[in-house]
């Protein structure tokens, strides 16, 4: 079972974990209330900063920096600081983050700390070439960062099919049939500022007809999410299937692709979202997660934490074997 709140004193949700000098990071959304009401614009998440959360390990006291960065202190940014991730690479610590930009459209900027609970000084543009929301960053064992992102329906993913914003296609949400829509990647710079190509779509198969996932199979495709892990040499896409509810994952010999379905790792929690993260902490391996067993209310959640393991063939499961 999942354990109870991280905290209690804020409403947090969409956690992803690190492991810095030891310790274990967490960078949430922070939500707050508002009466708007639930729509698939997703305009009831209204949230304004970042707060950073800490640890020595699970289950251990759990430290609330404070506010890292606002959403006054990014210049290009008109609202909704949804999902963000961090890295350390150069000394430096990256909190990567989307923002509705003055237009309305969904970009992904990035804000620079000396420390992982920052403060963070955001850039003054958006990355570009970024667009959509849930920016997962990855750095690999030889040096090279990565990228990963995408939301379909309210993160606007089907709005770039062509490469431009087509604010056309935004009420479609997503075609009925025909190949899913994919997250997308990006190779960071070595200043982990900008890309060093435009992003490129990253491939989920089927396992048994070796295709790409249809748009039709709202069990398995890609809604929102990313997260990248490895784990014996594999690399895991892990992501959220929308409006089904499931934490899913997929396996692969690239950060980049193509990967290949391989099962789900969440049932549906309580409320709409699911978003998570996964860290190894002292030979352990962490799934950080959300749910709104404190508020019952969608755009109100607490981020929470469990144990998961890997079975003999590489598969993620919550009970060891």
């Amino acid at each position: 079972m999942s354990s109870e709140p991280l905290v209690t004193h804020i409403f947090t949700a969409d956690p992803s974990a690190h492991v810095f000098n030891g310790r274990i990071y967490v960078y949430p959304s922070h939500d707050i209330a508002t009466p708007i009401q639930d729509n698939d614009n997703g305009d009831q998440y209204a949230m304004t900063d970042y707060h950073v959360l800490s640890m020595d390990a699970v289950g251990s006291p759990v430290t609330d920096h404070g506010v890292v960065l606002s959403l006054e202190d990014v210049p290009w940014a008109g609202k909704q600081l949804w999902a963000p991730d961090a890295a350390e690479k150069n000394g430096k610590f990256y909190l990567f983050f989307p923002a509705r930009d003055t237009e309305g459209v969904f970009r992904i900027g990035v804000a620079v700390g000396d420390k992982p609970e920052g403060p963070f000084k955001p850039e003054e543009k958006p990355i570009e070439g970024s667009y959509s929301i849930d920016p997962a960053s990855f750095v690999d064992e030889d040096g090279e960062a990565y990228l990963y992102f995408g939301g379909i329906w309210g993160g606007q993913l089907q709005c770039w099919t062509t490469g431009k914003f087509d604010k056309e296609a935004y009420t479609n949400m997503e075609a009925q049939s025909g190949p899913a829509l994919l997250p997308r990647v990006a190779k960071l710079s070595s200043d982990m500022l900008s890309f060093t190509s435009p992003p490129t779509e990253l491939e989920i198969l089927d396992p048994v007809t070796k295709k790409p996932l249809d748009s039709s199979d709202h069990d398995r495709r890609f809604f929102e999410a990313a997260w990248m892990h490895k784990y014996n040499g594999k690399y895991y896409f892990s992501y959220s299937t929308g409006d089904t509810h499931y934490l899913a994952y997929a396996v692969g010999d690239s950060p980049v692709g193509p990967f290949t379905y391989g099962g789900k790792i969440l049932e549906p929690v309580q409320g709409w979202t699911t978003h998570h993260s996964i860290v190894e902490h002292d030979g352990r391996w962490w799934l950080f997660h959300h749910d709104t067993s404190m508020s019952g209310k969608n755009h109100l959640r607490c981020v929470k934490v469990r144990e998961i393991f890997y079975d003999k063939e590489g598969k993620i499961v919550l009970t060891p074997e």
